[in-house]
């Protein structure tokens, strides 16, 4: 029993080795990602910081991509992390604009043909970031908003302002996405020969810096600092650990604010709208 399982793990080790030695490295597209002028206009003529908050105030379409490369492979694995979801922003009490995100959906587009990763809706859901109060400002004409990062878990509860652990029989290890596994689940299939799942956990921390143009619409790039731990996965050959570093362009890690209907608040009415309010999702093919 012993000898057919080592066989059977050495052949797929072989074929995974065949398929990285065939694979070619696909380059990163140049940056930025986009054309944003689209949705840019002339300087603002809003100049006092509340009057900048009443135009703020209201209900988003929210999207972000955030590039990645991967330093534990063979060679160079790039990724796209491409978010849907919905930001609003809001007066509290004290005067303060709060942010509160929320995450319907997430894709990877990866430089090798022959991987693909899958992140379900129910784990992207899991993703509840804390409300944040925003810092805004006006320069050179332009109004813009920032909003400094706020560590949260996911996979797992604790402190979050403290480094993400890295023990896999942690107590305080959750299911987020309910799927009976610790952590949230990433599905990856290489080649359609092998197909398995990686088990993760991760302390998100980003920051957001935006514009407001005067149609509404909020452009700008995402800072992410997150940490992922790898649990374990359904198969030994992909049980390994993954060290994700951000792009430094800030081309390649753009965010989209656009002004909706408040009733839209779900994952089906915003993929309705989605061609006609986002640009084409960048991929490497």
């Amino acid at each position: 029993m012993i000898r057919k399982r080592f066989l059977k793990y050495a052949v797929l080790i072989n074929i995974i080795i065949i398929i990285s030695s065939c694979n070619r490295t696909i380059p990163w597209p140049e940056s930025p990602l986009y054309d944003l002028s689209k949705y840019k206009n002339d300087s603002s003529s809003i100049s006092n910081i509340d009057s900048i908050k009443k135009q703020l105030i209201g209900h988003y379409a929210h999207y972000d991509v955030v590039s990645y490369e991967d330093t534990t492979t063979r060679s160079p694995m790039f990724t796209f992390i491409i978010s849907y979801g919905f930001t609003d922003f809001f007066l509290d009490s004290l005067g303060n604009i709060i942010q509160s995100d929320k995450f319907v959906r997430a894709s990877h587009k990866i430089n090798q043909k022959n991987i693909t990763s899958f992140f379900s809706d129910n784990a992207v859901q899991a993703i509840k970031p804390r409300s944040q109060i925003v810092e805004i400002s006006k320069k050179d004409g332009k109004c813009h908003v920032f909003r400094p990062p706020t560590p949260y878990l996911l996979g797992i509860e604790g402190d979050p302002s403290k480094p993400l652990s890295r023990d896999r029989e942690d107590p305080n290890l959750t299911d987020p996405d309910a799927d009976g596994n610790p952590g949230v689940t990433v599905e990856i299939n290489i080649a359609k020969i092998i197909s398995g799942e990686i088990y993760i956990t991760r302390r998100e921390i980003y920051s957001n810096y935006l514009t407001i143009n005067n149609d509404g619409t909020l452009i700008g790039f995402i800072k992410d600092d997150s940490e992922q731990f790898v649990l374990g996965a359904s198969l030994s050959i992909l049980d390994q650990a993954s060290n994700n570093i951000q792009h430094p362009s800030v081309g390649m890690n753009p965010i989209i604010l656009v002004p909706i209907d408040a009733e839209i608040d779900t994952l089906e009415e915003l993929m309705e709208i989605r061609d006609d309010i986002f640009p084409k999702e960048p991929d490497f093919f």
